[in-house]
């Protein structure tokens, strides 16, 4: 394996977090923000891009990658440098499931939701997956710039609520709400689709498109995107409180100040 072998638990259900086994000078990469706990002799050391690059072009080239998909210009590594296992934890930024994937069984390469990666061996190398077709790149949404992680060893991504995961056979056709997508294998097919019927678009409340995934391949799907709760928020935010059951209704809220 070119990639760390390292261990992992994972703990939790719904607020999840994974703890990493580390041989001595064995090390993870992780995503600023997601670290939550570490034994003593884990040396932690920010780099600029994904961790793996040397030299200052690749470094910065690297670097631009991560910023097109969002992502903070740096990467954390941590570094067991004592004699003995040592043990990291990252915690997912939000309520759902963390993901556990062998790179070296899912054929070396997965493409996932640009905000979904967490942490991964030292050695997977994480860039962007560009949707080549013109309608993916117009209207596909979240699915139009990815995240792809490379490699040979353990990468873990984050889904939003629960996770899914699906086996396509040989041309079999799955379609699904792009935010929805948390990854998928290299070899699976994906394009964009319009709804279709003037209902449909304008009153389906679903969007006007959705990603249409065709097997050979797995994929992972997500019950609750982080966009589709944010929004919900949102819209509740800004929104007068319906008092749902209420017989006092707007009356309730004069009573209590709103």
């Amino acid at each position: 394996m070119n990639n760390h072998e390292i261990d992992y638990k994972l703990f939790g259900e719904e607020m999840q977090c994974v703890e990493i086994e580390l041989d001595p000078q064995e090390a993870v990469i992780a995503e600023p923000g997601s670290f939550m706990m570490m034994t003593d002799g884990v040396q932690m050391q920010t780099l600029f891009g994904d961790g793996n690059n040397s030299g200052f072009m690749n470094k910065l080239f690297t670097a631009g990658k991560r910023l097109l998909t969002g992502e903070n210009l740096f990467m954390t590594v941590y570094t067991n440098i004592s004699q003995q296992k040592r043990q990291v934890t990252f915690a997912a930024p939000y309520a759902g499931k963390i993901i556990a994937m062998d790179l070296a069984r899912l054929g070396s390469k997965i493409i996932c939701q640009k905000d979904s990666f967490l942490c991964a061996a030292k050695g997977v190398q994480v860039g962007i997956e560009f949707q080549k077709k013109l309608g993916t790149g117009l209207f596909g949404g979240e699915g139009f710039i990815m995240q792809k992680l490379e490699g040979d060893g353990m990468a873990f991504v984050h889904s939003g609520g629960h996770v899914i995961e699906k086996t396509l056979i040989p041309g079999e056709i799955l379609k699904i709400d792009t935010g929805c997508i948390v990854a998928f294998t290299s070899d699976v097919n994906y394009d964009i689709q319009f709804v279709g019927g003037i209902k449909n678009t304008l009153f389906g409340g679903e969007g006007v498109f959705y990603a249409v995934l065709r097997g050979p391949g797995k994929v992972w799907i997500q019950t609750l995107p982080i966009s589709r709760l944010a929004g919900r928020i949102l819209s509740f935010a800004k929104g007068s409180r319906k008092e749902e059951g209420s017989i006092l209704g707007g009356l309730g809220n004069l009573l209590d100040g709103d």
